[in-house]
């Protein structure tokens, strides 16, 4: 968790702004590492003012006297909050040494009949003033103090006061107090409690110790315990937060002047920590172990008073109140967002680094109703249209049989609701399976009958969960391990600091980085990183530099290539490796997806640098990248056992058509990383539901709708339609055509529905031209899917770079950047697909054929040995 993070979770609501301000000042880190590139660079009102009076303002001449007023400001408030814990221990101590002294013979009981009630309050009065005397001060000061208009807060505020029910509930002590022991032993609390005491009892064996205050049975005494049971666990409870306070802010200064020369390049952590920070009040040592001291202490009075004198049982049950103080009753308002994000409840906005994706869509039109507003929207109008098109294409035959017609009503639906996104996507793919199931699609293997809506739930579940899905969540188990052993993160920042400073040059790396992540952790995790990475850069170039979109476009587009890299990165490879029959092993994939990937980026950051020429300033001086410097971590243990697992994963996968008679398939091969992670602890529960599950059902969907299509015979009807248009066709033409229509496609609607709706169909075009060459139509299939990437909205990496802004909450790109960018750079990715892939699916199909007959030679002539 990031720091930030955990001082707004561990920190004292009422207290906040007495701790130290670390957003704001990492803030500054970011606007004085600004100033000084552009002092350098003759540019920055700041520096050239600091020039022009001759005098060099230096980093360090403007960051230290903003942890001077931090610091000033910790040691106030913490002189302050220490001053009222040591008086209130003290205070509290003497009130126990005064109880004690009383002791349990007092005044003499009254019946609590009410009879002489008016008397009892005048006894109380007297006997009492002592008791009274001493709470009444502490009321009369935290009054005084609440009135002098210091903005220091009371620390009870946030603590949880029981300072008024223990002054409202003294007078009621001595209501109902003995006049002698014969009086308690009528009093049912003071009869044995257990069957032993009992015996023990009626033995005559009785404890020599005498009763005291704290050990007696009688109403007076049990609630006089309660009573400084509240007061003292109260005083702990502020104790240990104040010794928090003195934690955080530590930590605080430690993490802030770590960053500070992580950006700045300065050398500013050790003087100014050893120098000030640990030579100030809070941070001394004897002061923290003053404050111990006091914690003790309380601990100690806690035990003489609740636990008689066991330690150990005074500090467990404090502990547990503080426990559930933190949870329960300091309902803040950070537990309150913790609360709403878990439950979603984060105003219709979608968390992305930078910024927010705004998921709440503004209504066309707001019809007034005596039941409210009803808002049309355009997501409404399309689910209506949905709806109409499936009941009109129902009811009115368009193909032949009624199996075959009901799926493709199923199919339009599913696509128009696909399309226009109206519900969500794994909605939609859910409600495929229900609607195969209960229209009787599904038929038999001949296809001779539909099957029963009985028989047609155990095939579709059948295959819904197959060994695509397990390699999809074995993939995620990867990505998940990756990102938490933070390997992703080390290697990528090693590599970006061989970047160097030419803009150019950063660009090309980010795009590869990019790329290559996208390859393992998802090509939607990967574009989040690397926006992370870029964010220092981001804020240290020059007012109007139009290098930050560039890098922003860039990752973006990047990203999108790398989802057609592995076969892992996006779920539109594992459809269309389902599909090939034979399969296809990781190997075969690499030979054509990595040198296209390549070309690609290639490309694409030419036409980026030509678009936004991100070299030059807004001035058209040159522009001068900071470098990024590599972390300094070496690989833990820990990171060398994940690097094993997933590279001895990768390599099974590579080689799965060898270890078939072993493995049967890759789904199997999946499960290994998921019981090395999760079994040995690299990965928890909590990162198992972090898992894309809605990409899950996405592809478990559009498997079904895809077995559904063959199942009911619409494949076949559609094969007739399929052979006219490809009739006198060349088979490169048939690839350019199918090419551009999955561009098209995929521009405008998901990646991985796009797969799933236009694989079968190339598959079945493949089957009708010579040399049945279905496999290299999916494979090229696949791969131009994740080539659509006009749209701010085509795919997840566009969608995230158009919500990223700068610091005063601009966006970096608009929708005209992507169109004058993004679609070129589609139409070269396509075509890139079209030609160096086709050549090398070409190239690739004879020498797997070969390796495969050498294999096969090779093995042949050994056994014939043997």
């Amino acid at each position: 968790m990031k720091f930030s993070n955990s001082l707004k979770f561990n920190a004292v609501s009422d207290w906040w702004d007495e701790y130290i301000a670390y957003s704001a000042l990492k803030k500054k880190i970011y606007d004085i590492a600004a100033q000084t590139e552009a002092g350098d660079g003759h540019h920055g009102d700041v520096e050239r003012a600091g020039l022009l009076a001759g005098q060099h303002v230096s980093g360090n001449d403007i960051f230290i006297p903003l942890l001077d007023r931090e610091l000033e400001k910790i040691v106030n408030f913490y002189t302050h909050q220490e001053k009222e814990v040591l008086d209130e221990l003290e205070e509290v101590r003497q009130l126990v040494e005064q109880t004690e002294e009383q002791g349990l013979v007092d005044e003499p009981y009254r019946d609590e009949d009410g009879t002489d009630e008016d008397e009892d309050d005048d006894d109380d009065e007297t006997t009492n003033r002592s008791v009274s005397r001493d709470l009444s001060k502490q009321r009369r000061r935290k009054a005084s103090s609440a009135s002098d208009g210091g903005r220091i807060p009371d620390r009870r505020s946030s603590a949880g006061s029981f300072d008024y029910d223990i002054e409202a509930s003294v007078p009621s002590l001595n209501r109902r107090r003995a006049n002698s022991s014969a009086g308690r032993e009528t009093s049912p609390r003071d009869a044995p409690k257990t069957p032993l005491e009992q015996v023990f009892r009626f033995m005559g064996v009785t404890s020599d110790e005498p009763e005291t205050i704290w050990t007696a049975r009688t109403d007076y005494a049990l609630d006089t315990r309660m009573l400084f049971k509240r007061r003292i666990t109260t005083l702990y409870i502020s104790a240990t937060s104040l010794r928090s306070y003195v934690e955080l802010n530590q930590t605080g200064f430690r993490k802030v002047l770590k960053k500070y020369e992580k950006v700045t390049m300065n050398t500013l952590k050790d003087s100014y920590m050893h120098g000030k920070v640990e030579l100030a009040y809070p941070f001394q040592n004897e002061t923290k172990d003053r404050l111990s001291q006091a914690v003790s202490d309380i601990i100690q009075l806690y035990a003489r008073c609740v636990t008689r004198g066991s330690i150990s049982a005074a500090t467990k049950q404090l502990k547990i109140h503080q426990r559930e103080q933190i949870v329960w009753e300091r309902d803040t308002v950070w537990r309150q967002m913790i609360g709403r994000e878990r439950r979603g409840e984060s105003d219709g906005q979608v968390k992305a680094l930078g910024g927010t994706i705004d998921t709440k869509e503004e209504p066309l039109l707001a019809v007034p109703t005596p039941v409210g507003r009803f808002s049309i929207t355009s997501k409404g109008i399309s689910l209506v249209a949905a709806l109409v098109v499936f009941g009109l294409l129902l009811t009115f035959p368009m193909v032949e049989g009624e199996a075959a017609n009901r799926c493709f009503a199923i199919l339009c639906f599913a696509t128009v609701l696909w399309a226009t996104e109206a519900i969500p996507l794994f909605v939609t793919s859910m409600m495929v399976p229900l609607l195969v199931v209960m229209l009787r699609v599904v038929k038999t293997a001949d296809g001779s009958e539909r099957l029963s809506p009985k028989d047609a739930t155990k095939f579709v579940f059948s295959i819904m969960f197959s060994p695509t899905i397990m390699l999809l969540i074995g993939g995620f188990t990867i990505a998940s391990a990756l990102s938490k052993a933070n390997i992703d993160r080390i290697l990528i920042t090693r590599v970006l600091s061989l970047a160097g400073t030419r803009p150019s040059i950063v660009l090309l790396a980010f795009m590869l980085v990019s790329c290559f992540a996208s390859m393992w952790i998802s090509n939607v995790a990967a574009p989040t990183l690397c926006f992370t990475l870029v964010r220092p850069i981001l804020a240290n170039l020059p007012a109007g530099s139009r290098f930050a979109p560039c890098v922003i476009l860039g990752i973006a587009l990047a990203a999108n290539i790398g989802g057609q890299s592995s076969p892992i990165s996006s779920p539109q490879n594992l459809i269309a490796l389902q599909e090939m029959d034979p399969s296809l092993d990781w190997l075969g994939w690499f030979a054509v997806a990595l040198p296209v990937s390549g070309v690609s980026i290639i490309l694409i950051w030419l036409l980026l640098l030509a678009s936004f020429n991100p070299g030059k300033t807004i001035d058209g001086e040159d522009l001068t990248i900071k470098p990024i410097r590599p972390t300094r971590e070496r690989f833990s243990a820990k990171q060398y056992y994940v690097s094993f697992v997933c590279v001895l994963t990768i390599g099974l996968w590579c080689f799965e058509h060898k270890l078939e008679y072993l493995v049967g398939d890759m789904g199997i091969i999946a499960i290994i990383p998921i019981l090395a992670f999760f079994g040995t602890g690299v990965l928890k529960k909590a990162d198992f539901d972090q898992f894309l599950w809605t990409v899950v059902f996405l592809a478990m969907g559009g498997i079904a709708l895809g077995k559904a299509v063959v199942s009911s015979g619409l494949l076949e009807t559609m094969d007739v339609v399929i052979r006219e248009m490809v009739h006198g066709l060349s088979m490169y033409s048939v690839v350019l055509l199918l090419s551009f229509i999955v561009l098209v496609v995929s521009t405008f609607i998901s990646h991985t529905i796009a797969s799933v709706l236009l694989v079968p169909i190339a598959k079945e075009v493949g089957t009708n031209l010579p040399g049945s060459p279905a496999r290299l139509l999916i494979f090229v299939t696949g791969l131009a899917a994740s080539t659509g990437m006009g749209l701010p909205v085509s795919g997840f990496p566009n969608q995230t770079a158009a919500s990223q802004e700068d610091e005063v909450g601009n966006l970096y790109l608009t929708t005209g950047d992507f169109i004058k960018n993004g679609v070129p750079a589609s139409i070269l990715a396509a075509t890139v697909v079209a030609t160096v892939g086709y050549l090398l699916m070409r190239a690739t199909g004879w020498v797997s054929w070969f390796f495969d007959v050498a294999l096969n030679y090779i093995l042949t002539k050994r056994t014939s040995r043997i």
